[in-house]
């Protein structure tokens, strides 16, 4: 009986298994996410007691999937404490004037008909110093979507250059995590993959700037509206230089490569700071609560009220939630061998370089869709493909930027995406808001599969050079 047991662990899934579960994932969600306008936390749930279930009954004992369960939930562990510490630093940023000296200074300074450029040209050098998509949206990204609604600038469109601008940033910094992780996994030098990166990089980002030049400018803009928005905030907090201390001690930071939880935790100290010798607020326990609930403060304006009063670790519980809620269902696909069993079998009949490079860059993408994981959708096609690529003299630089395209950038666009779940707690829109406007996380993925298939560009893109 041991014996059978031990069998039917290591016993890999059969290909049509595989696609089973695979399918009836992606109908389940499907229906209940886009068909049904639910949340995406109970269908997760519902796919992953789905899972489990046809696990079960193709052999798989329940240790096997209660094993793969709980090592799923525990990488769900740093992007949790990142989010929770992401909704207190926006809480603190607020109480300290950091936020609201941004948007006195940045509604001085932008021209409402450049301003959806500008706001993504400004997320774009924020986010290569900080290296973040994720802390730059939490921060600028918050403050330029309130500045939006006051100067009469579609909300979504800002979203999506924000978003875009930060994607970006943290796409080509060697001081991003899944810059450094791509790289790693492809096994090629970081510098040479950043700078790899810049062929598809550079005519998708160019293309994303004409797009926001033609849609995102406005004209009807009220700047009485926008003067007595200034005037509020200005009454409500002392407007110091000195409170953007905290931006300036994160992006030093994040300069000198510390542990992205000592960068937060560097910036939520900083500002409680800023709150003492700039605010005046010396009540620790209104701290305390600031950081749970969020800023609560009283304005004149509901809609300085409506940019300002926000943050908190409560803000993020549901966000943390479905980080742990997808992370369960990709432990379930990924160390029970089901995502290993499709890729593994959809390799075999492809012939063609183009086709291999189109057919690695669209299984990230079906991870991401499948787990929400953007590191996941890094690693497993990072890994499937690798030797496949080697064998056909297709360079890793060539992996390691497909990887980057369609993984990286992919994941906010999907609304259960530990990214896109992110996002949408710190800009207060949904995915489905500012998808249409990202461009560059559409354009970026497009521009891979030109490269591969072109034929002016695809011999420098796949011919046999030698690998760094």
């Amino acid at each position: 009986m041991q014996a059978q047991q031990q069998h039917n662990e290591t016993r890999p899934l059969s290909f049509m298994q595989s696609v089973t579960i695979f399918t009836s994932i992606i109908a389940l969600l499907l229906l209940t996410i886009l068909g049904w306008q639910a949340e995406p936390h109970v269908p997760l749930i519902a796919a992953a007691v789905l899972t489990g279930c046809l696990l079960l009954a193709f052999g798989k004992p329940w240790q096997s999937v209660e094993q793969a369960l709980i090592r799923g939930l525990q990488a769900s562990v740093m992007p949790a404490m990142l989010l929770a510490l992401i909704g207190i630093l926006i809480a603190v940023w607020m109480m300290s004037g950091t936020v609201p000296t941004l948007l006195v200074y940045g509604t001085t300074w932008f021209q409402p008909q450049w301003f959806t450029i500008s706001a993504m040209l400004l997320t774009v050098v924020v986010s290569m110093f900080v290296g973040s998509s994720l802390t730059t949206v939490g921060t600028f990204g918050v403050a330029l979507v309130g500045m939006a609604g006051s100067m009469g600038v579609h909300l979504a469109i800002v979203a999506g250059a924000v978003v875009s601008g930060a994607c970006f940033g943290d796409k080509m910094s060697p001081l991003s995590d899944t810059t450094n992780f791509a790289s790693a996994v492809a096994r090629v030098q970081m510098p040479d993959h950043i700078r790899n990166m810049t062929k598809t990089t550079i005519p998708a980002f160019i293309l994303t700037c004409a797009a926001f030049l033609l849609f995102g400018s406005s004209a009807q803009t009220d700047l009485s509206q926008l003067a007595a928005m200034q005037r509020d905030i200005s009454q409500s907090f002392h407007i110091h230089p000195l409170t953007l201390l905290p931006l300036a001690v994160v992006l030093a930071a994040a300069f000198k490569r510390l542990p992205i939880i000592i960068t937060m935790l560097l910036g939520i100290g900083t500002g409680l700071l800023m709150t003492v010798f700039i605010q005046g607020e010396f009540d620790i326990p209104k701290w305390i609560v600031t950081m749970h609930h969020g800023f609560q403060g009283s304005f004149q304006l509901d809609e300085v009220a409506r940019i300002v009063n926000r943050g908190g670790l409560q803000s993020m519980t549901g966000a943390i939630s479905l980080i742990a809620i997808a992370f369960a269902l990709g432990g379930l696909l990924q160390h029970t061998g089901v995502i290993q069993t499709m890729f593994n079998r959809l390799i075999a009949p492809v012939k063609s370089k183009e086709a291999l490079v189109v057919t690695s860059g669209l299984s990230s993408i079906g991870v991401n869709v499948i787990t929400g994981e953007q590191y996941m959708s890094i690693l497993l096609p990072g890994q499937l493909f690798e030797e496949e690529y080697e064998k056909r003299g297709i360079p890793r630089l060539t992996l390691s930027r497909t990887l980057e395209d369609c993984g990286t950038l992919v994941n906010p666009l999907i609304p259960w995406g530990v990214s896109g779940a992110m996002m949408t707690s710190a800009l207060g829109l949904t995915v489905f808001d500012y998808a249409p406007y990202a461009f560059f996380l559409w354009l970026s993925p497009l521009v891979t599969f030109a490269f591969a298939l072109i034929p002016g560009v695809k011999r420098a893109t796949l011919g046999a050079t030698r690998n760094r």
